[in-house]
Formats: C-alpha cells, structure tokens, sequence
C-alpha cells in the first residue's frame, strides 16, 4: 500500500545508471581538457570532449524535465476531473488558488477527504509535504514518471 513514508519513486536506469554515468564522462572531460590547457598538447580535441560531454549530461536532464512537466500538466487535468465529478463544477476557481505542488500533493488523497483537504490548502496555506501528511486514505499512483 502507498503512503508517504513510500511514494517518492525512483527510476533506476535514469537516477542510477545514465545520469552518474554521463555526469562521470562530464568530469572526466573537464580533467582532461585541464590538462590539455596546461599543456597544450590536444587542445582542440578536448574542447570537442568537453562540449559533447556537456551536451551528453544535458539530454538526461532535458528529458526528466520534459517528462515531469508534462506529468504536471496530466496532473492538473485529473484534478479538473475528479474535482468536477465530485461537485459538479469546475476546479479552475480553487486552482487558481493552489500552488502546483499543492495539486500535485492534492492527488493523492482518496475522494472522501480530497475536498475538505483542498480547502485546507487553500485556507491554510498548506504546503505540500502537510498535505501529504494530512491525507488518511492515500490514493495509490505507481504510474507516475
């Protein structure tokens, strides 16, 4: 059963795999084009490591942002969903109330408290982590990015 003390979510083969991986090639370039400046001696070549390294460390990154904020935006039309088909109108009016952590926090509480708990937020400030402290039954999400 999912609840706060488990739902953080790692993907291994990009938080333990690809990302150490590029970010060791990333160092190891930056020794070396060191060393080639110090000595001038394959200059350019490590110039040339150097860039396509950065590039390298940025596409893992690039690609976790894309992924979340496109998540986010799943989100934000779930939230519109549940809340519309457990009052009848619309969310924009709260939404515009929450941050996007709140909303993001706000998915996983059950439909039973989820209302009670976006006024809360709302009222009270609520960041993210309360809200996910304050939810009794935890609305699962193994699917997430």
């Amino acid at each position: 059963m999912q609840n706060y003390k488990n739902h953080s979510r790692y993907y291994p083969f990009h938080h333990f795999v690809i990302t150490p991986l590029t970010l060791l090639y990333l160092i190891w370039s930056i020794i070396n084009l060191f060393s080639a400046l110090s000595t001038g001696i394959g200059l350019e070549e490590q110039i040339y490591q150097f860039t396509g390294a950065v590039i390298l460390f940025l596409i893992p990154i690039l690609t976790r942002i894309y992924a979340l904020k496109n998540q986010d935006r799943i989100i934000r039309m779930e939230m519109r969903q549940r809340y519309f088909e457990l009052t009848g109108t619309s969310f924009r009016e709260k939404e515009r109330k929450l941050r996007l952590s709140q909303i993001v926090a706000l998915r996983f509480a059950g439909d039973k408290e989820l209302l009670h708990l976006i006024e809360r937020a709302i009222k009270e400030g609520m960041r993210s982590k309360e809200i996910k402290k304050s939810i009794e039954n935890w609305q699962e999400d193994r699917r997430r990015v």
